[in-house]
C-alpha cells in the first residue's frame, strides 16, 4: 500500500496480521511463502486502518496481530502496544518497566525486530534526553510518525 512514509507491504496469515514492512528496509523474499491476495479482508482492513491513522482519524488500531519472537521480545512488544497515541517513553524506562534496567540494549534489539511497526508503535520510544534514536524504518519515518501523532514530540512518559 502507498503511505506518506513510503510503500508498505502488509503480510497476514488467514487470521492475523504478521508484518508491516517498508520496501527499502525489508527483504520481501522472506515472506514469499505467503499467498498473494490483495483482496484478503484482513489486509483490506489493515490498509483502511492505516489510511485512517495517516489521515489523523485513528489513534488505536483494532487488528488481530500475531507476533512471533522470543518471550522477551513478546513482552517488550506487549508493553509497546500500551503506549498511548502521541506519547513517548525512553529505552531506559522501557527496560525499567520490563523489570531490569540492565536490559536497555535488549529492549532496543526487540524494538528493531518488531514485525508490525506503526501498529505496535516502536516509533514512540526515544532517547532519555528526548533525542530521536534508533528506528528500523529509518529516522525520517520515525520523526514523521511522531509529528503526525504530536506536532511537539518530546519525552512524555505515559
Amino acid at each position: 500500500m502507498a503511505s506518506p512514509t513510503g510503500l508498505l507491504r502488509l503480510v497476514a496469515t488467514s487470521a492475523h496480521l504478521v508484518g508491516v514492512q517498508w520496501r527499502i528496509n525489508e527483504d520481501y523474499s522472506r515472506n514469499e511463502h505467503f499467498l498473494k491476495d490483495v483482496n484478503h479482508p484482513l489486509l483490506l482492513e489493515a490498509e483502511r486502518q492505516l489510511n485512517d491513522y495517516f489521515g489523523g482519524k485513528l489513534k488505536v488500531f483494532a487488528l488481530p496481530v500475531m507476533l512471533e519472537g522470543s518471550d522477551f521480545q513478546k513482552k517488550v512488544w506487549e508493553l509497546l502496544a500500551g503506549i498511548p497515541y502521541g506519547k513517548t517513553i525512553s529505552y531506559g524506562e522501557m527496560a525499567r518497566r520490563m523489570g531490569d534496567t540492565k536490559t536497555v540494549r535488549a529492549v532496543g534489539g526487540a524494538l528493531n525486530k518488531n514485525p508490525v511497526p506503526i501498529i505496535v508503535p516502536c516509533h514512540r520510544v526515544i532517547g532519555a534526553d528526548g533525542k530521536m534514536v534508533g528506528f528500523g524504518g529509518g529516522m525520517q519515518r520515525k520523526i514523521f510518525l511522531l509529528n503526525l501523532e504530536n506536532p511537539k514530540p518530546q519525552l512524555d512518559l505515559w
